[in-house]
């Protein structure tokens, strides 16, 4: 990656951390999970509002290091709109970008998760990049209310 590309998504990482989107508790909420991470003590509450299979509307809440928010609030907006099968997709996806010995190619359709796929050259951060997702994925699947990376 070149240098102004890192810089680039440095500068997106610390946007969407400084100001994150969708960051709000959802009343009306039809699923909540809640994950954490008792290695760096990252907190993030999921909250889904389903219309007919579709999420159509997705926020967090919490407290984290600038890789934890970030994604909480790239993740929100990634999957807004998306039917559960398409957000099950957008998940899978993200996972092995930061997971996958091979990492998936890059989606047009998802730029600004791009920024974080540097991420997996840091073995320690990938479940701080990763904590808010598991919410999501726990919350479409319909698991418990809390969940633990332990």
């Amino acid at each position: 990656m070149n240098d102004e590309l890192s810089e680039l998504y440095q500068e997106l990482i610390l946007d969407h951390s400084r100001h994150p989107r969708n960051r709000r508790e959802m009343q009306d909420a039809d699923r909540a999970v809640e994950v954490y991470n008792p290695m760096c003590g990252d907190q993030i509450k999921v909250f889904l509002k389903l219309n007919d299979h579709h999420l159509a509307d997705v926020s967090f809440t919490g407290v984290g290091c600038a890789i934890c928010m970030a994604s909480a609030s790239m993740m929100t907006q990634a999957v807004r709109d998306r039917s559960e099968t398409d957000a099950m997709d957008v998940f899978d996806w993200f996972h092995d970008l930061l997971t996958a010995e091979d990492p998936p190619p890059l989606r047009t359709d998802l730029p600004d998760l791009a920024s974080l796929g540097g991420v997996r050259r840091f073995p320690m951060r990938v479940k701080c990049a990763t904590l808010a997702w598991h919410a999501l994925r726990s919350a479409l699947r319909g698991d418990v209310p809390q969940v633990s990376t332990e």
